[in-house]
């Protein structure tokens, strides 16, 4: 529970890293905080880092699934408010579910686990198509395109994760994949230098922190010690409060006025996916921290 209200917070920190920094420089500051706070934990306890020669190409094509969740997610938090965006973030379960059907032997889809995900497909079009708040999105259409594109990078990161976790630390997979997005997010930010934004004031500069430190390092690094240990349908029992505590969170520090269409999407979206997780003990069941 204490990781899903960490990661609730993970949408209003970002939207207010956004007020200083452009989306793939906040991206940059916070994998750069993230890889010194994991790297740093991993020698304190010993863990081994270095890959193993035949570690480097999984590990590359968990980076390149982590850039693009990430990006997207950055642009998309840039251009819609943090009550949709959470909500349509942590529908990445319904792309993971799918996806497990074909590549998980015994992760296969049926008629009540293919209700459930249909309930939350619906709940998705509603947040989708809502309106949120005009003073934190901008252009919530493209917004909201954008971080439902980087649920479904989730959703593919997830079933990829759960998969290499089997044969490779889990420290060592979360150290690799934010060091080796490190230039890849410098490399993007490039173009956005010409952007004016805000002065970078201690509000940013603790967001960025808080992305870092807390949800980039601690939570993460919680979590897939957890995935590794439990199943992830008993953990998904606790990965559902993230969007409603995302959903408070930004009402109270943002003053988001939440709509009740939000309200019903995120309840349909969150039944589908419970009602789903039930039928089945595969790789993808509830939300996972993917943000």
């Amino acid at each position: 529970m204490i990781v899903s209200l960490l990661r609730g917070a993970n949408q209003v920190s970002l939207k207010l890293a956004l007020t200083a920094m452009p989306p793939f420089g906040a991206a940059f500051a916070r994998m750069a905080v993230s890889a010194v706070v994991v790297g740093a934990w991993g020698r304190l306890r010993g863990a081994p880092l270095a890959p193993l020669p035949h570690e480097w190409r999984p590990l590359v094509n968990l980076t390149l699934l982590f850039v693009a969740q990430i990006g997207l997610l950055h642009l998309g938090a840039d251009l819609t408010s943090p009550a949709f965006a959470v909500v349509l973030m942590n529908s990445n379960p319904i792309w993971a579910n799918f996806l497990a059907h074909f590549v998980v032997p015994e992760d296969k889809l049926t008629a009540p686990r293919l209700a459930g995900l249909g309930l939350a497909f619906c709940g998705i079009c509603a947040v989708f198509l809502g309106r949120p708040d005009a003073s934190l999105a901008p252009s919530p259409a493209i917004g909201n395109s954008f971080v439902l594109a980087a649920a479904l990078a989730a959703g593919i990161r997830t079933v990829y994760t759960q998969r290499l976790l089997q044969s490779i630390e889990p420290l060592k997979a979360v150290f690799w994949q934010t060091a080796l997005s490190l230039p890849l997010f410098l490399l993007a930010a490039w173009p956005e230098a010409a952007q004016h934004r805000e002065p970078l004031g201690w509000v940013p500069a603790v967001a960025i922190l808080y992305q870092g430190v807390v949800v980039g390092g601690l939570s993460l690094v919680m979590w897939v010690y957890l995935l590794r240990k439990h199943s992830p349908g008993a953990l998904s029992v606790f990965s559902f409060a993230i969007p409603i505590f995302g959903m408070l969170l930004s009402g109270l520090m943002l003053s988001e006025q939440i709509p009740p269409r939000l309200l019903a999407g995120a309840a349909a979206v969150l039944t589908g996916i419970y009602a789903a997780s039930r039928t089945t003990g595969g790789a993808a069941n509830g939300p996972q921290p993917s943000d």
